[in-house]
């Protein structure tokens, strides 16, 4: 089978089969990331991905769910992620859900009745890297898009019923912006159902784009406290029915819980946990998740 970057997958995805349908990323430009620097973007055939298919009982038995690889598996055209979905019916018939990667402008080239059949062919939940809702933060980090269109997609992808997760990259605003990039990444999801968000906390490492503008004096790093109070700030905010994942090995502390049935004792929780750590303890932790690079 191809992998051209090896296997990249949320843990919560681990039971899954993996397939390929883009090589690399299509943006790559995020200056916080360092995945996928050595590969350029590329679509996979509807012939390399039958070949996949065809070898997956091998590698996988019978999975029921499939999580796309690549940087943004959801990059492929329309045409070819419904002749995947039809291919894996064809031969592995235990698949019920397809899952992956995604990017917000992987949508723009497609309608909601177009999501509409994904949907109805088995694609769900796909995890779509939004990272923030604030146009300050979205530039600073190059993601490539604006909030304003962010919500037009996350809009359209609702309106669809695909079922979708989104995340919070919690930190990314830097040093003394977490509280309004928070307050806007919540008011981003406003109203939408994502079936849950996902967070991480920004940690930047020697290599990373980020940590070169830091060098020079072009952005400056949150600290531990200020990221707990953002995530504090930012579920504070959230108005969804969903599930709050917190889980990533970036995070300070790891909860998953349902909102909004549980947004009070979450709070109650972020909040004895900032006040039972000091800077220094938190500081520790993320030099460690440094070393894990």
């Amino acid at each position: 089978m191809h992998f051209s970057s090896g296997i990249n997958r949320p843990p919560y995805e681990t039971a899954d089969g993996y397939l390929q349908t883009t090589q690399g990323c299509s943006h790559n430009r995020c200056l916080f990331c360092t995945y996928f620097k050595d590969k350029k973007f590329r679509k996979s055939s509807v012939e390399e991905i039958e070949s996949d298919i065809k070898e997956m009982k091998k590698y996988f038995g019978a999975p029921k769910r499939i999580f796309l690889q690549g940087a943004d598996g959801f990059a492929a055209d329309y045409d070819v992620l419904m002749k995947t979905a039809e291919l894996l019916k064809k031969y592995v018939p235990s698949v019920e859900s397809i899952g992956g990667y995604a990017r917000i402008d992987n949508f723009y080239d497609k309608t909601e009745e177009q999501l509409r059949n994904m949907a109805a062919a088995g694609y769900s939940n796909p995890y779509i890297g939004v990272e923030s809702g604030d146009d300050v933060v979205l530039k600073r980090i190059n993601k490539g898009y604006t909030a304003a269109q962010a919500r037009e997609v996350l809009e359209k992808i609702d309106a669809s019923g695909l079922p979708f997760i989104v995340n919070f990259l919690n930190g990314a605003g830097g040093h003394e912006y977490g509280l309004t990039n928070a307050r806007r990444t919540a008011e981003l999801y406003d109203g939408l159902h994502p079936t849950m968000i996902n967070t991480s906390m920004l940690t930047i490492v020697p290599g990373m784009p980020l940590y070169r503008a830091m060098l020079k004096g072009a952005y400056a790093e949150s600290a531990e406290k200020e990221k707990l109070e953002e995530i504090y700030e930012f579920i504070r905010c959230l108005t969804n029915d969903t599930i709050f994942m917190n889980e990533h090995a970036s995070n300070l502390f790891h909860v998953q819980c349902r909102l909004p049935e549980s947004k009070n004792e979450l709070l109650a929780y972020v909040k004895a946990f900032m006040e039972s750590k000091d800077e220094k303890e938190l500081r520790r932790y993320r030099e460690m998740i440094i070393r894990a690079f």
